[in-house]
């Protein structure tokens, strides 16, 4: 760490026990004291590592003086104390380093050059992926499975720790990155050479926000900025907007976390908070355990925000504590975070002021869900039916010849009073299961909408299967599966059910994936496996797994059951991800739910269902039982947790985190500085970033005569781009790894691929769900390749190929929140990869922005209010931009001129918006990339 120049006098000491640390003191900067708790963190930031160069006295002055009504127009450089990352991104991000180490011997360095110079952390929580389902063995044949697929990958991972000082790695099957972040990881004040700071990090996951629970600034950035990070490189970024969300109330019984991020993901994403800080106040937020914190900082990403953060306070201070941090950390964070006014007092009336202001009243939250297809889709849970009925529509092919009803403004207009819904219309299947919980059909019933029922065989079952079957059900993600209260009700639900007799439905695919140990550990201890076991829902492993696409296959009966009869297939899950085509290709419609409710949905076995008037079955006098029958009371959740979950649990099982078992331990691990690169590894390939870089960067240049590879419409996500989901075959990245002798059941998935750029960049816009509009209706990773006569379909691909064989360049075109969703840096590589040189949308994610230009990519923006279909642009055009080039001289241009030219020579016009927004960005952009710009500084 450099030392600061301390202009301001600020660094001073302060006394702790008998412990004294060396501070940098905010109340010597006037106005820091009245900032948001966020803006605190990032002025101590700037005090700390002020040098003249990247941090002045006048960006230390412009957060003191911080304007909170201003748009953000002032850039700051932002010092993380730590990197975290998963192994998805990760493994991508040590195959960067590894080749930043052989540039620098190539050009004369020492390869310890080359190490991060601030705590790396790795968890490996993506690769676990759920084949194994429903029963004792799933566990150990997942995990089993997993070391054979990624034994190259976990080499690799063991080699760097030898090799890279400040590396660490989190073996597989320990739990998910961001709980183990926060259960153990996380520092919340550093103590440094006796130096103590806010503990700041960023991620290589988009979700690395739910850290804000613990009061810890930080947010997902993209593998090419961690990497940077890592390396020393501040991030660049304007001092935000910040929108205070005060919270009051106390939640209802019967109200879950998850109904209240849920809510909380639909009020922030209306309001429109992209590219800014939440921050949470208010009496209301002493209300919420950390645990629920926890779970609305996560989702920060689904409501758009950078960060979402809570303040340090009493329950901070509880949680650490419950989490074994010893008594001299918890000393040092409370006493650090209220000598600098960082403290929440919910008894101070002291309000900062913020940007823009939002409320809720906790007592107003409902039961809810959120889908099919995007988090920000909240449905109030009696609501549910209706809505699903409604969104079958879009999800179902003309061969359903079932007409569509009239809507009135309560739902699908239907003839079918409740009752007869819960005992079954006569001529359709019952929705009433038996005794055992199993009923013959997936539909509780098909009058009022789309029904097309197939009967198949599955474990000796006959069955019925039809629009709307829950094909999926899983516990899994970090978002919930953090949080006793919601996993804990889980298991009491489900015991609650086993004791009437209930069971999932047959062709439901259940598990159980929590985010870490200790939830295996206060199950076992408040004995709720069995409950859970009954109700189908073993574990199958640590890790991110139906969340991020690792659902596994359904099996072969149910998934042929449904391909034939072309189903629109269900999964409901407790994690934060729902886009389209991510969590399985057999499954067209995705819920994000509670874990109570996920096992409330593999009992009814549909999502053609009112909890409110339908019965989840009979008991074992006939009884009907609804699901207010079963679902457990605050109290009865709040006891179980008091008597189960103790300090032990995270001591215990985090006393050994980074040895791993025996798998783990007994790897064999190449050794050197440099890593010796296997030219037949399908898995792990040197990056082609640096070939033939020169010691000064050429010019940027204007572009001329591109094409256009992909005419997208709105909410294009990283997922769109470049999926982690299961690599399917004739595809070309299957056909790549066909050639190199690779079995289709070794495949694996393109998240798991990442360290190969071959497959990755062969898998760039190839999501099964892709929309292409360049093409009528065709769903997949396909283009129109120009370089032939009329323009035929092709794949992305071999088109693309094609084009850089002509060197002609390529731009692709977006609508609005292009780039959303996980931090996904080959979404950025693959695009460059590709040989696409701009990207044009109405607007852009954050960290989708950035990660362009950390490739060099240029982002551009269609002028407001206009898309690319309102200029008359049909994607056949060929494409000028002008303007580029006055990037060198020094200067950004706020647009640049776009001229799309048609086949019969007419011209469309306009000027983009140059999405370049600070200087430092420009500098990235004229290097070529990030990690250009970085290794030319290194070796200066």
């Amino acid at each position: 760490m450099t030392e600061s120049k301390n202009s301001f006098g600020a660094k001073g000491t302060l006394e702790v026990g008998d412990r004294t640390y060396d501070i940098f003191r905010l109340s010597a900067v006037p106005g820091m004291e009245k900032l948001p708790y966020s803006l605190k963190v990032l002025g101590e930031n700037l005090l700390r590592n002020e040098d003249g160069l990247n941090v002045s006295p006048e960006h230390i002055e412009a957060v003191a003086n911080w304007d909170p009504k201003a748009d953000p127009s002032i850039e700051i450089q932002f010092t993380p104390a730590r990197v975290i990352m998963q192994d998805f991104t990760g493994v991508a991000c040590v195959v960067d380093l590894a080749t930043i180490r052989d540039a620098v011997v190539s050009l004369g360095g020492d390869a310890d050059q080359v190490n991060p110079l601030n705590p790396a952390e790795m968890v490996i929580d993506h690769s676990v992926i759920i084949e194994a389902f429903g029963d004792s063995e799933a566990l150990e044949k997942n995990v089993e499975i997993e070391y054979e697929r990624n034994e190259e990958r976990y080499k690799f991972l063991r080699w760097g720790t030898g090799a890279f000082s400040n590396f660490r790695v989190v073996p597989p099957g320990t739990g998910i990155v961001h709980q183990v972040n926060i259960e153990y990881l996380a520092r919340s004040v550093f103590d440094k050479d006796g130096l103590a700071y806010p503990d700041t990090c960023v991620g290589t996951d988009s979700h690395t926000t739910m850290e804000n629970g613990l009061g810890i600034l930080g947010w997902g950035v993209g593998g090419i900025e961690a990497e940077a990070a890592m390396l020393g490189q501040p991030i660049s970024m304007l001092i935000p907007r910040v929108v205070g969300f005060k919270l009051h109330g106390e939640i209802r019984p019967g109200v879950t976390a998850t109904d209240v991020v849920l809510t909380v993901t639909d009020m922030l994403r209306q309001h429109g908070v992209v590219g800014k800080f939440v921050e949470f106040y208010g009496r209301g937020v002493s209300e919420l355990p950390l645990a629920n914190r926890a779970t609305i900082g996560n989702m920060s990403p689904e409501f758009g925000s950078t960060a979402a953060i809570f303040p340090i306070d009493r329950e901070t201070i509880k949680y650490l504590e419950l989490t074994g941090r010893d008594r001299e950390t918890l000393d040092r964070v409370e006493a650090y975070a209220k000598e600098q006014g960082m403290w929440l007092d919910p008894d101070d009336e002291t309000e900062a002021e913020y940007s823009e202001y939002l409320e809720l009243d906790l007592s107003t939250v409902v039961p809810s869900i959120a889908g099919p297809k995007r988090p920000q889709d909240r449905i109030e849970l009696v609501d549910a039916k209706a809505q699903f009925r409604k969104d079958l529509y879009n999800y179902i092919g003309d061969d359903n010849s079932t007409p569509e009803p009239t809507f009135d403004s309560e739902g699908p207009s239907t003839d079918v009073t409740s009752s007869q819904e819960a005992d079954g219309a006569e001529g359709t299947p019952s929705s009433a299961a038996d005794a055992k919980g199993r009923i013959p059909s997936a539909a509780a019933s098909a009058e009022g909408r789309p029904s097309n029922p197939t009967t198949v065989t599955y474990d000796g079952e006959e069955m019925v299967l039809d629009h709307g079957m829950v094909a999926i059900a899983s516990i899994t993600s970090c978002t919930n599966t953090s949080n006793p209260s919601v996993m804990v009700g889980a298991g009491l639900l489900a015991r609650k059910a086993a004791e009437k007799g209930l069971r999932s439905k047959p062709w439901v695919k259940t598990s159980m994936a929590p985010g870490s140990q200790v939830v295996t550990g206060y199950f076992e201890k408040a004995d709720l496996w069995k409950d859970l076991e009954a109700m189908g829902f073993y574990l199958v492993g640590y890790g991110c797994t139906t969340c991020i696409g690792n659902s596994g296959p359904l099996p072969q009966e149910v998934s042929e059951g449904i391909n034939e009869a072309d189903l629109a297939a269900t999964a409901v899950l407790s994690g934060n991800r729902n886009f389209e085509g991510r969590i399985n290709p057999d499954v067209k419609m995705n819920y994000l739910a509670s874990p109570i409710l996920v096992i409330a949905y593999a009992i009814a076995g549909t999502m053609d269902f009112d909890f409110e008037t339908q019965p989840l079955g009979q008991d074992q006098d006939g009884n009907d039982v609804f699901l207010r029958d079963i679902w457990p009371s605050t109290q009865e959740i709040e006891e179980v947790i008091a008597s189960s979950i103790t300090k032990e649990l995270y001591t215990d099982d985090y006393s050994n985190v980074f040895k791993g078992d025996e798998r783990w331990r007994n790897l064999e691990v190449p050794t050197g500085k440099t890593f010796d690169w296997d030219p037949k590894s399908t898995y792990i390939r040197k990056a082609p970033y640096f070939d033939g870089m020169k010691a000064e960067p050429d010019p940027v240049s204007d572009v001329s005569g591109a094409r256009v590879l992909a005419l997208l419409g709105d909410s294009v996500t990283t997922d769109h781009i470049s999926p982690a989901s299961t690599i399917k075959p004739g595809t070309p990245a299957a056909q790549y790894l066909d050639a190199n002798g690779v079995s289709r059941k070794d495949y694996n998935s393109l998240g798991a691929r990442r360290g190969n750029h071959e497959v990755m960049v062969r898998g760039t816009f190839a999501n099964i769900r892709l929309q292409n509009q360049l093409l009528d209706g065709v769903s997949g990773g396909y283009t129109r390749d120009f370089t032939q006569e009329g323009g035929p379909q092709a794949f992305i691909y071999d088109a693309a190929m094609n084009y850089a064989e002509q060197n002609t360049p390529l731009v692709v075109l977006g609508g609005k929140e292009y780039g959303t969703g996980s931090s996904r840096d080959w979404a950025a590589k693959g695009t460059l990869l590709l040989g696409v040189k701009a990207v044009i949308a109405e607007s852009f994610e954050r960290i989708h922005r950035s990660n362009l230009i950390g490739m060099g990519v240029i982002p551009l923006q269609f002028p407001e209010g206009e898309s690319w279909g309102s200029l008359g642009i049909e994607g056949t055009e060929t494409f000028d931009i002008a303007g580029i080039e006055e990037l060198n001289s020094g200067s950004t241009p706020s647009t640049v001129h776009v001229t799309a030219t048609k086949e019969n020579g007419e011209k469309i016009e306009f000027d983009a918006v140059t999405r370049i927004d600070t200087p430092g960005e420009a500098e990235y952009y004229r290097n070529g990339g990030i990690l250009q710009y970085v290794l030319r500084n290194m070796m200066k």
